[in-house]
């Protein structure tokens, strides 16, 4: 599943600081492939940019599946005695939580089906046979990759396709706040391939830091939003498909295709998009992933057992009409609807 962008910052202001105060400083560029914006407010120097380049190339070397030799694609490759750096130990139990909280339903070896299916932009889905999928599911469950004590993986079947591209991103960003909450910064935002950490406020504009969300029903041609909210001292991912539904040809109505870990299947889904609020980008990332593999249902049910978790869900009801669920946390922080 093809995570979007559908966050981004309203506002980068030029007006300047006073020079006895928090002075803001913006960086933006590319990362991770996507596109990347930080901003913050400090009275402090400290070499941002070098910090950025550092960590965006560290987490490429430990988990960019685009890199050869970076430590997930040798392990991919069939190594069995590459030792992970803290930030693959770290995203690799993030992930086994969320594994476990979703039932399965999140899962970084998905990988194998969603190629045998053919997702993604402009292909047709095919349908595998039993025999392959019998095949791929081989290949398929979490539950079969296990970090050792001597931080190696170890895997039950050496084709096993490990990607941790559904919740790297949100780590990522978690690291930067790292960063600069060592710096002592108390107010940014931070914003990668459309995941979000804030802290405190917009200084320039002595509010908290707004962010939206894109209306599903937008077209190419000319972006709306969905909704702005504030955020303050959270993580907030999103994960949706709405730009890549498909009509059913008997009945007409919109859904898009998700695939069902536990069993293989390419599943219907009236879920169009998942925005999540959480302690920490890492889980918002992996949730909001989570919930469009469960569909609307589901994520509803998985949202009972979760604490400190906000939602924003905007699903096709049986009339093909646009709604849209939104928790209690969720509609506190909501500023226009």
């Amino acid at each position: 599943m093809k995570k979007i962008t559908v966050l981004f910052f309203l506002v980068l202001l030029s007006i300047s600081c006073k020079n006895d105060g928090p002075q803001a400083n913006t960086y933006t560029g590319n990362a991770l492939g996507t596109t990347y914006q930080v901003k913050y407010f400090s009275s402090e120097d400290f070499n941002t940019e070098k910090a950025l380049d550092s960590i965006f190339k560290v987490i490429n070397t430990s988990m960019s599946t685009y890199q050869d030799d970076s430590d997930i694609s040798q392990i991919n490759s069939g190594a069995e005695d590459v030792k992970v750096d803290v930030h693959f130990q770290h995203v690799f139990k993030y992930s086994e939580q969320v594994f476990k909280e979703s039932n399965g339903y999140f899962d970084p070896t998905v990988g194998s089906l969603v190629n045998a299916y053919g997702f993604g932009p402009g292909k047709a889905l095919n349908e595998p046979g039993e025999a392959v999928l019998d095949s791929i599911r081989q290949l398929v469950g979490f539950e079969k990759v296990k970090l050792t004590a001597g931080n190696t993986i170890q895997k039950e079947n050496p084709n096993i396709y490990l990607d941790f591209n559904a919740i790297a991103k949100g780590y990522t960003i978690d690291v930067i706040a790292e960063y600069l909450d060592k710096q002592n910064v108390e107010n940014y935002l931070i914003e990668l391939g459309g995941e979000l950490v804030a802290k405190g406020q917009n200084i320039e504009r002595e509010s908290p830091w707004m962010v939206a969300i894109d209306n599903p029903q937008q077209t190419d041609a000319e972006r709306t939003l969905q909704t702005v909210l504030a955020l303050k001292n959270r993580a907030m991912a999103t994960s949706g498909n709405y730009r890549k539904f498909r009509l059913d040809s008997v009945t007409g109505n919109r859904y898009v295709h998700t695939i069902n870990p536990l069993n293989g299947k390419a599943e219907k889904s009236n879920l169009l998009s998942a925005s999540v609020l959480a302690e920490n980008c890492t889980l918002a990332d992996g949730y909001a992933t989570a919930f469009m593999a469960l569909g609307y249902e589901k994520s509803l049910e998985m949202l009972e057992e979760l604490d400190n978790v906000d939602v924003y869900l905007i699903y096709v009801d049986e009339a093909e009409s646009i709604r849209v669920f939104t928790s209690n946390g969720f509609e506190e922080a909501l500023v226009e609807d």
